[in-house]
Parts: structure tokens; C-alpha cells; sequence
């Protein structure tokens, strides 16, 4: 990983997966949510960004965030998110004194069209059931799948069989 370089690019569309360490499965539960949402909105109003889509699934997060004209720091971002989430847990420490709590790294893809950006958005609403949590896309609630089928951008149906332009895309 020592020579990954990280692709910065102002008022970027981005998608992204965070893990917590080890995979420990601590996010869907209800403090924790909470916690998250809390974290979520804290670094929104200091350093705002929109966010297409998002689930939050026990032990990780997919999510499509599209950064200000100008801005492409989503790395500060995600430490302060991290940072406020972690705040005031009890957890033990890695060697560099970081609560294990997230894994160090995220992993980041430029979103490059219209296309690219709608495969994203599919494989996070879908993720529940790839993983065995919801039976469809619907049933899953930490998940802006509901906010996406008020917009229009699905039936509510939608996912009860594998889409086929996800089909077999690991991006854990």
C-alpha cells in the first residue's frame, strides 16, 4: 500500500467504503447509530458536502459524496468524521495511540460518468442483501434507499434480484 496515491480532484464526485477495524460489526447498533448520524452532521456544517447515497451496514459504510467547487479534501473529512464517532468510546489503542475502532485507511473511486455514478449508487442500495441483511433493498433502514424512491430513481421493488450491472462487483 505504500505506493497508493490518493486522487484529489476539486468539486469531485466520490465513492467510498469505511471499515471499521477488524470488521467488528459496532455500527448498526442504535447508540452507534446515533453516534454516526451525529458525526456525520457535525463535519457537514463545519466542511459541507452532499451525499447521493449511503448504507451503513454493521461493520462498514458505502456512500457517494459529491465535494464544493473548489474542494477536494475529503480526507479531513473522513478523519473528523472517524474522530467524532470515536469520541468518548472506550477502546483499546494500536501502537500509534488510534482507537481500534476504524481501519487506518478508505478506499476511494473517482466517480467518472452517469453511468459509473448509477452502478455506484445500485451496488450501496443492493448491499443489504448481497450481505444477507434484508431480504430486499426496502427492508434495509440505515440505508438512503427510501429517500432514493421518493425522488424517482427507483420502484419500490426494486432489488429483489440481483441488478445485473452489479452483478458479481466486490468493492469491499
Amino acid at each position: 500500500m505504500g505506493n497508493y496515491r490518493r486522487v484529489y480532484q476539486e468539486g469531485g464526485c466520490y465513492f467510498f467504503t469505511v471499515v471499521t477495524y477488524q470488521r467488528k460489526k459496532i455500527l448498526t447498533q442504535p447508540v452507534h447509530i446515533k453516534r454516526l448520524r451525529y458525526a456525520f452532521k457535525r463535519v457537514m456544517d463545519k466542511r459541507p458536502f452532499k451525499m447521493d447515497s449511503v448504507v451503513i451496514l454493521p461493520d462498514h459504510i458505502h456512500c457517494i459524496w459529491n465535494l464544493p467547487e473548489g474542494d477536494a479534501d475529503f480526507s479531513t473529512r473522513w478523519k473528523l468524521i472517524k474522530r467524532n464517532f470515536s469520541a468518548g468510546i472506550a477502546a483499546p489503542v494500536t501502537k500509534r495511540g488510534e482507537k481500534k475502532i476504524w481501519q487506518r485507511r478508505f478506499w476511494e473511486h473517482v466517480i467518472r460518468n452517469e453511468e459509473d455514478w448509477r452502478r455506484h449508487v445500485d451496488y450501496i442500495h443492493y448491499n443489504p442483501v448481497k450481505h444477507g441483511y434484508a431480504m430486499r433493498p426496502l427492508d434495509w433502514q440505515y440505508s438512503s434507499f427510501s429517500r432514493a424512491v421518493e425522488r424517482g430513481w427507483y420502484s419500490q421493488d426494486w432489488g429483489n434480484h440481483e441488478p445485473g450491472n452489479i452483478k458479481g462487483v466486490e468493492w469491499e
